[in-house]
């Protein structure tokens, strides 16, 4: 079978101004093969060129988030030299570690088991919904290797030093409620109300002002990731843009008049 005769491995939807992305392989727990990887980093690359989608949510087809990676299919590429090249022409890196990083926000919904990539998905996202039967694991270890899709970076950051490597050097798994207790999830419903509610919380997003939303996401990066004097550095500047953008006249506006905003990310 040629790869043209595989399946798409991603469901692409549109809701409104919120692309909503599927991780589509049930039959394996959505376990990731190199083509999944490569059609996820496309759809992530056109969610960013697209206009009329202001922010997207991931989630997984069926019982499971993810079962991690399809080590069948990419273990025996780990060992080549230039490692495995999973990000296409027009695509970005959902782990958000190598080449052009996205400027809108992500929510993720999950569900069942979310293993390894899956929780490193969550890490690079801005909000996550779980399922109360989700049991989440960094298992790398387990497998002789180390996460490598980007939480020996951002674990400690999010949950705290010892709650990442209590999870990560064992390589236990987790319930939902030890995931909200420790940071890496904001909310836990009943499951099968993860998507959706996943949904509600990207659309509310998407009413705010694009650009705004965009800014303070940006903002927020710089001072994770070059400390806070230079997010402070940038903050007249763009609030400066900010204020002078069409946006901000609506904006004014609808708070003179009492009416809702429709913003229109100019």
């Amino acid at each position: 079978m040629s790869e043209t005769d595989v399946p798409a491995r991603i469901d692409v939807r549109q809701h409104g101004a919120v692309r909503v992305i599927g991780l589509d392989r049930p039959d394996k727990r959505n376990a990731a093969d190199v083509r999944m990887l490569r059609e996820l980093a496309q759809a992530y690359g056109d969610f960013e060129r697209d206009p009329d989608s202001r922010v997207a949510v991931i989630h997984g087809v069926g019982d499971h988030f993810t079962g991690g990676l399809d080590l069948g299919d990419i273990g025996p590429r780990l060992s080549e030299p230039g490692g495995l090249e999973l990000i296409p022409d027009g695509g970005i890196d959902p782990w958000g570690l190598i080449g052009a990083a996205r400027t809108k926000p992500v929510v993720m919904a999950v569900q069942g088991t979310c293993l390894t990539l899956g929780v490193e998905l969550i890490l690079a996202s801005e909000v996550t919904v779980a399922a109360d039967s989700t049991r989440f694991g960094q298992i790398e270890v387990s497998r002789a290797i180390l996460p490598f899709g980007g939480a020996t970076i951002r674990f400690p950051r999010a949950v705290g030093w010892g709650n990442a490597m209590r999870w990560m050097l064992t390589g236990d798994l987790f319930d939902a409620t030890e995931a909200l207790r420790i940071g890496l999830v904001q909310e836990v419903v009943p499951h099968g109300e993860q998507l959706t509610r996943a949904i509600e919380i990207a659309a509310r997003i998407a009413e705010q002002a694009p650009l705004a939303v965009q800014a303070t996401l940006a903002n927020a990066r710089l001072a994770i990731a070059d400390g806070d004097e230079a997010a402070a550095a940038e903050l007249n500047s763009q609030l400066q843009t900010l204020s002078a953008s069409e946006d901000a006249a609506i904006g004014m506006r609808a708070f003179l008049t009492r009416t809702a905003p429709h913003y229109v990310g100019r």
